[in-house]
């Protein structure tokens, strides 16, 4: 089974359509800002490892409780679902929703590998440390095995590895575990069943059915006998895997048990989930012995237990971004008797504090293009609300704890600008995607969005798409265009003789920003930072990842077509003057109101564009009028003789075309126009 650091097109099938997205973000992001789906603990470096739902895994030194942050493990661009730490700490593996599993050089913090082995979302992986044997699965239903030796021994050019796989699920895979000796695995799944293999053999050796909802959580004991799950019908249940049977049933959460982990001796288990509570259960005796550990503020998502010889500790992750750390008495590992109250109503948690906490940072939950559709209004978790530039790919505005729909309203403006990209917020930061089909939809004025310089009479039209594409590829070599000034001119804008410059004349984005190549709801082709487009490696991934519409506008430097808009102009029913044949027209959509009042008033009407100069009162200076100024006079002229109507609605002739369709005409089939003269008496 081939796994290559990026995917290779296959000959035969048609390729895909790609898609190009990028992240508006801080350089450095410290905090997690969106969930936290799983853990793992050095306790030789006392180093906590942190997969995040905002796609990066972060390490932490937990000795540091003031400043706990270490470095961001960047590479994902979807969800990290699970880590696993792997040869004594050197290597972690990462399991995502952009459907791969990487190779991390744990210690130093950079992705060795990627494995593209998995054809959906990566949610779950296991380890067998004593045979340095991990297992992948997710939503494509298969388990894949991997010898951690032989992914450390990949490089990124060189990584086609073959890999057994476990097959039989019906189901989506959410959990799995493996003992250390590596003899046993288990998967869960939404099918509500648990399946058990023989990794050695890849034999089925059993299906265990009992729980009634997904199973998200498993732990087995050291010699593979017994196993532990918890699912989202609220148990947790025990199974002797030689009596392939429940042998007992914990019903200590009154939600969906998502996390699991158990001492060494398997005599406690520790359990959270939905409810937001931490219990620690007796194995052999449930009722009489079990203790609610402590209560987190948001539902749990991962337990991380560390036993050190003076104490045991559980960091727990939730659906917040906040890390805490729990220290559980020795009464409740030991197994001599767990202290608690039995009661899950009215239990009091043995642990009213976390002893550390490493702080999240705020997610975005809400957002909303403008009409402009140029800037955001977000608001996050906190309730602060804040506005962002996609052209800029950045914050402008931190407006703070205010009412976002009045900030909605205030900033609405009678403009209509097409649809040209689309937002998601898995991550809890605004991903900006541009397809084909919509990305050059949008042209706009310079003068009016206030990009232009103010040139007498020039307002150059400007595609949205066509310059944040050129933007984000700046740095890329193949869009540099070579200034060659004259030998005797001074250099024009600075550029030395032969410099070269991608990008756009207007603006530029932050050179931190990640752009992301992907196909169009599927799989990640490619990552880079904005400003690494001109490394090497990047370049030649660039070559054989940009898609030929991003290569037209940013290589080929050929502008995007107007959009045309379609309408029929037609006399008022007031006007008094007899409709004629309906005359279908089209123009630009950007068109103002005004150029189709001068239309009417020289075609229409017949007032010819000699009228101008002296209607305006002549011109005694003897100078020539330019052809602007002489537009300029037959507008003004225009608008005082003929109005524009739509809908009956009197028309302002700053509008233009597709705004006029958009909040006026409202409505299917072409825009209709009608004009009649002004009465002036």
């Amino acid at each position: 089974m081939a796994a290559s650091h990026h995917h290779r097109q296959s000959g035969g099938n048609a390729r895909k359509k790609v898609q190009v997205s990028f992240v508006i973000r801080d350089e450095v992001e410290r905090c997690h800002r969106s969930g936290i789906n799983s853990l793992q603990y050095d306790p030789v470096l006392h180093r906590l490892y942190s997969a995040g739902r905002d796609s990066i895994v972060r390490i932490w030194n937990t000795r540091d409780v003031h400043d706990p942050y270490i470095q961001s493990m960047e590479h994902h661009t979807d969800w990290v679902n699970d880590i696993v730490l792997c040869c004594g700490g050197k290597t972690l593996i990462s399991a995502s929703s952009d459907t791969t599993v990487k190779v991390w050089n744990a210690h130093k913090g950079f992705c060795m590998s990627t494995l593209r082995t998995h054809k959906d979302y990566v949610k779950a992986l296991a380890y067998a440390k004593d045979k340095e044997q991990v297992a992948s699965a997710g939503l494509d239903r298969a388990i894949f095995l991997w010898d951690v030796n032989t992914l450390t021994a990949l490089t990124a050019s060189n990584n086609t590895v073959t890999t057994s796989s476990l097959n039989g699920n019906k189901d989506s895979i959410y959990s799995l575990a493996m003992n250390p000796p590596g003899t046993v695995i288990v998967s869960g799944s939404t099918e509500k069943v648990l399946r058990v293999w023989d990794p050695r053999t890849c034999q089925k050796l059993m299906k265990l059915k009992g729980h009634t909802d997904n199973v998200k959580a498993l732990v087995l004991n050291r010699d593979g006998t017994q196993c532990l799950s918890g699912s989202s019908d609220g148990t947790i249940r025990l199974w002797s895997l030689g009596q392939q049977r429940c042998v007992a049933t914990y019903r200590v959460h009154c939600e969906g048990v998502w996390a699991l982990q158990a001492n060494e001796a398997f005599t406690v288990v520790y359990s959270g989930g939905r409810d937001q509570q931490v219990w620690a259960t007796d194995i052999r005796n449930p009722d009489s012995e079990r203790a609610l550990i402590c209560e987190e503020k948001a539902p749990i998502l991962k337990l991380e237990l560390v036993n050190s010889p003076d104490q045991t500790t559980l960091w727990v992750a939730t659906t917040d971004s906040s890390i805490k750390n729990w220290s559980i008495k020795k009464v409740a590992t030991c197994g001599s008797r767990l202290s608690g109250d039995y009661d899950n109503t009215d239990a009091v948690p043995m642990c009213a504090l976390p002893d550390i906490t490493v702080k999240g940072g705020a997610s975005i939950r809400q957002y909303h293009i403008l009409n402009d559709r140029r800037f955001i209004l977000t608001k996050d978790t906190n309730y602060n609300v804040a506005v962002y530039d996609v052209l800029m790919a950045k914050k402008t505005e931190d407006l703070g704890a205010v009412d976002f729909e009045s900030e909605i309203k205030k900033r609405f403006k009678m403009v209509y600008v097409p649809n040209w990209f689309s937002v998601d917020l898995k991550t809890g930061m605004l991903t900006v995607h541009l397809e084909e089909t919509d990305c050059f939809a949008a042209w706009v004025s310079a003068k009016e969005v206030g990009m232009g310089q103010p040139t007498e009479g020039i307002d150059p039209k400007l595609n949205y798409g066509g310059l944040l594409l050129q933007a984000l590829l700046e740095h890329w070599p193949r869009t540099y265009t070579y200034d060659m000034p004259d030998i005797n001119e001074e250099h024009t804008n600075g550029l030395m003789e032969g410099e070269k410059r991608g990008g756009n004349a207007y603006f530029s984005v932050p050179g931190h920003t990640p752009v992301i190549f992907s196909e169009v709801g599927g799989r990640t082709l490619f990552r880079l930072l904005c400003r690494d487009a001109s490394g090497d490696q990047e370049q030649m991934l660039l070559n054989e990842t940009v898609p030929p519409w991003v290569m037209d506008i940013t290589v080929e430097k050929n502008i995007p077509k107007f959009n045309k808009l379609p309408f029929f102009l037609q006399p008022h029913a007031s006007s008094g003057i007899k409709s004629l044949k309906k005359d279908r027209l089209s123009a630009n959509d950007m068109l103002q109101v005004r150029k189709v009042i001068e239309h009417v008033y020289e075609k229409v009407m017949g007032q010819g564009s000699d009228t101008g100069s002296q209607t305006a009162g002549g011109n005694s200076s003897g100078n020539e009028k330019s052809e602007t100024e002489k537009e300029d006079d037959l507008a003004s002229i225009a608008e005082e003789k003929v109005e524009l109507l739509c809908n009956d609605q009197v028309l302002d002739p700053n509008m233009d075309l597709r705004t006029v369709k958009h909040f006026v005409w409202k409505q299917g089939g072409d825009l209709t126009l009608h004009y009649r003269p002004i009465n002036t008496k």
